[in-house]
């Protein structure tokens, strides 16, 4: 790909992004998907939006509103790019997403750096559950100690 644009995800949210590392200066877009927001457990709160939305604001990137895979193919069309490049996920709902775009252009995923690697799988649905395997790996000095800070 010579000209592509990034798809950037709720979950690689920031400037350590890999599209946005390996393709600085190329037109990036995040999409607010109305599946996403809803939810497979129901719909995310509205501080975790303005949360994804503060941290768009720091980054290089439009916003739009709509179906995802719409959205991204015709954000490409109008930087006429080749192609699109964007960072792994876990959500199934990105893999859907990613999925309608690749179906019409070539998509390339980058594997982002792991923040923190953990010893076992962890259940992502709690952010308790993760950040007592991951917090001691991230702070030793705080190892066996259940605050958030």
């Amino acid at each position: 790909m010579e000209r592509p644009v990034l798809w950037i995800h709720a979950e690689a949210l920031g400037p350590a992004n890999p599209a946005l590392q390996a393709h600085p200066g190329r037109p990036a877009l995040f999409v607010f998907e109305p599946g996403l927001l809803a939810g497979d457990a129901g719909p995310i709160s509205l501080q975790r939006i303005v949360f994804l939305y503060e941290c768009l604001l720091e980054l290089p990137v439009t916003i739009r509103q709509g179906d995802g895979a719409e959205e991204v193919l015709a954000f490409a069309a109008r930087h006429r790019a080749d192609g699109v490049v964007t960072s792994a996920w876990v959500d199934p709902q990105l893999g859907e997403i990613a999925a309608g775009v690749a179906a019409a252009l070539p998509l390339q995923v980058l594997e982002p750096e792991p923040f923190v690697v953990l010893p076992q799988p962890v259940d992502l649905r709690r952010f308790s559950r993760y950040w007592k395997l991951a917090g001691p790996r991230l702070r030793p000095d705080r190892a066996g100690t259940d605050t958030f800070s």
